[in-house]
């Protein structure tokens, strides 16, 4: 009788250790390691955001490519430029 109580309580224990390390993995451990994940992400799109800006603000195409398709990314004042030169070009010519 003595033997089946030991092995009760030992399964019982060998329960509620296992329940609370689920407890504190599922509360505490996964929501710190997914928040980091996210961060890191975050941090990395902010990173790429950046470098796309600074190749585009030299007036330089830069191709975003999506599966098999791929548009170049021009910044509105580039396109802009030429035609001043050639307006500014053209008022001073026919002076």
């Amino acid at each position: 009788m003595a033997d089946k109580t030991r092995i009760t309580i030992t399964l019982l224990v060998v329960l509620v250790v296992l329940l609370v390390g689920f407890v504190v993995y599922s509360f505490v451990i996964q929501p710190a390691i997914q928040g980091y994940a996210v961060q890191r992400q975050t941090e990395g799109v902010q990173i790429a955001v950046s470098e796309i800006l600074k190749v585009v603000a030299q007036c330089q195409a830069f191709p975003l490519t999506v599966g098999n398709q791929t548009i170049n990314l021009v910044a509105l004042e580039c396109l802009k430029q030429p035609q001043q030169v050639q307006e500014q070009g053209q008022t001073q010519g026919s002076q």
